[in-house]
């Protein structure tokens, strides 16, 4: 597959593009492909629809093959902005968007293209049902104070169909829209959080706490809520404040399931951060840049799990960009992953 490069005009969300659909993609496509999974079986899957602008799927992680490759399941994209308000010190956007002149600012795309994606994608004959990730190039609320918001908008296109889902990733404790438009049964909200004292340092982003509630707040309203615990950092205290972490998370909700990330930096990422003092922590080099020491990667993950399952009685766990080796010294089959951005 040819990937698509960025789009690079200054659309905004609820304007008018100033090239016509037409003169990207003619006929709005939707691509298949014979991709070969995790446990080995074939399925034919949505690969892009039209050009890729709006939705494609991640690919980039090839199938793992041996010990040191990384475990990440391909996953749809819906791509309707780029960038990010906040200023997380190992955020990969610095990297990904390092040769656009507007950086990782957030751009929302114009609503009305996305619309036309996504009702060619819902149409499309003989298509299983997925999960369209919105926060892989993007935090997906970055509009919400806007007149128009994201969620709003995106949710009514979901509940208006009965197979597809789509994933909200965020750090914004801003939840209002999501609480008030009522069905939720097309919609998942995954929360970013960490410890108190790693997101203080490294992460300008709303308190974790004001996240974890308004977690809370979104499964008693009956969503669907996801936790990611990433990156994981061996900060000194490491133990207990991961475990102060899960304390405050399971006093206010349990939730549907968690996939845990430690740190780890692309070459990309680690030129172009402003604050590189994370990087202290990178002592290994793999096929996805640089990570924590493998004997502390393994420590910190036993730590949680032990944790969740003793403490808490939680066993729907994941982990992210994990190498095949790992999976397998913590006596879990990645074969049958559950992560945060699939089904």
């Amino acid at each position: 597959m040819n990937m698509i490069s960025l789009d690079k005009r200054p659309e905004q969300d609820g304007s008018e593009s100033t090239l016509p659909d037409n003169q990207r993609d003619l006929t709005l496509r939707v691509r298949t492909k014979e991709y070969e999974m995790l446990d080995g079986t074939r399925k034919t899957l949505v690969e892009r629809v039209g050009d890729g602008s709006i939705i494609t799927r991640f690919d980039k992680t090839p199938l793992p093959r041996g010990p040191d490759d990384v475990v990440c399941p391909h996953f749809l994209e819906l791509k309707w902005a780029t960038g990010c308000p906040y200023s997380c010190a190992w955020c990969y956007l610095q990297g990904t968007f390092r040769f656009q002149d507007y950086g990782k600012n957030p751009r929302p795309k114009a609503f009305t293209r996305v619309e036309k994606h996504l009702q060619a994608f819902f149409e499309g004959d003989g298509i299983r049902p997925e999960i369209l990730n919105s926060g892989e190039l993007s935090d997906s609320m970055i509009t919400e104070h806007r007149v128009r918001p994201f969620s709003r908008f995106a949710m009514e296109l979901f509940e208006a169909q009965n197979r597809h889902k789509i994933l909200f990733v965020t750090k914004s404790p801003e939840i209002g829209n999501l609480l008030e438009a009522g069905d939720t049964k097309r919609s998942i909200v995954s929360f970013s959080i960490n410890a108190e004292k790693v997101a203080k340092r490294w992460e300008k982003a709303p308190p974790v706490k004001n996240r974890i509630e308004a977690a809370g707040l979104l499964n008693d309203a009956g969503f669907k809520v996801r936790l990611r615990i990433d990156p994981m950092v061996p900060i000194e205290g490491w133990k207990e404040s991961y475990s102060n972490l899960l304390e405050n998370v399971f006093s206010r909700l349990t939730p549907e399931r968690i996939t845990i990330g430690s740190l780890r930096g692309l070459q990309s990422t680690i030129n172009n951060s402003k604050d590189r003092s994370w990087t202290e922590y990178l002592d290994e080099r793999s096929n996805w840049g640089k990570k924590i020491g493998t004997a502390t990667r393994k420590e910190m993950y036993t730590t949680l799990t032990t944790t969740l399952k003793q403490s808490h009685g939680f066993r729907k766990v994941a982990f992210c960009k994990e190498t095949v080796q790992m999976w397998k010294d913590l006596g879990m089959d990645y074969k049958k992953i559950r992560c945060n951005c699939i089904h």
